[in-house]
């Protein structure tokens, strides 16, 4: 339970952030000559209200993926499963798909037409190459003898991996739409929505993989242990 706490205290901090940015305290009927603007600079796009859900949504999901893990691999027949080291060429990649879609944004800012399509062509092949990579690993622990009914630990392994590979793949659904847009010549302006959305997304895939590649390695079992001691 420990991740599923700390994931909402992370949800908590960041509601309680942006509903600071609402200007829940203020006085309009005081305003005078502003309350357009007021209004304009603190209203979010229906888009971007409703990403916000679907990644709180699927951020729980994960949460609980990860309080699963950490209690069935206190039982006696958990037998670790070795990572194969291509992980840490895929997390590369996943970290260049990133950084690439957040250049696309700052060219988006900079009126910058071609930068925003070098931008979304190189996240979409990184993200391309990093499910690649996936498949890769998966076929190398399968080769191995490692295969998900095995062991427990195998089975986790490849539900974990394999859900995130789905969420890669249906944010290259929506970064495909916004990429042709820009190849067929749209202005940046109108394709400043759908980059910042992308990016967003993308930002959160890396963060999740960063978490699970983690937890799979055994690097947070130290940090799982703290949690557990707090909430004893």
């Amino acid at each position: 339970m420990s991740a599923i706490v700390l994931f909402l205290a992370v949800v908590a901090v960041i509601a309680g952030w942006w509903l600071s940015q609402q200007r829940l305290a203020s006085k309009p009927w005081l305003e005078t000559g502003v309350i357009d603007d007021a209004r304009g600079a603190s209203s979010l796009p229906p888009a971007k209200i409703g990403l916000g859900v679907f990644l709180a949504v699927v951020g729980s999901l994960f949460a609980l993926f990860v309080s699963a893990y950490t209690m069935r691999m206190e039982l006696v027949d958990w037998r670790s499963l070795p990572v194969p080291k291509l992980l840490w060429f895929n997390t590369a990649v996943l970290i260049v798909s990133s950084g690439a879609l957040q250049w696309a944004r700052a060219a988006v800012g900079r009126d910058d037409g071609e930068g925003v399509l070098i931008g979304l062509l190189a996240g979409g092949a990184s993200a391309l190459v990093f499910l690649i990579g996936q498949l890769l690993a998966w076929q190398q622990l399968d080769a191995a003898g490692y295969l998900p009914a095995a062991n427990p630990a195998n089975a986790f392994f490849y539900l974990i991996t394999a859900t995130h590979a789905l969420h890669v793949v249906g944010g290259l659904v929506a970064l495909g739409r916004t990429t042709v847009k820009a190849w067929r010549g749209a202005e940046p302006a109108q394709l400043r929505l759908g980059v910042e959305l992308c990016t967003m997304y993308w930002h959160f895939l890396l963060l999740v993989w960063l978490v699970l590649l983690a937890l799979l390695t055994g690097w947070a079992d130290d940090f799982v242990a703290i949690c557990r001691q707090l909430l004893t």
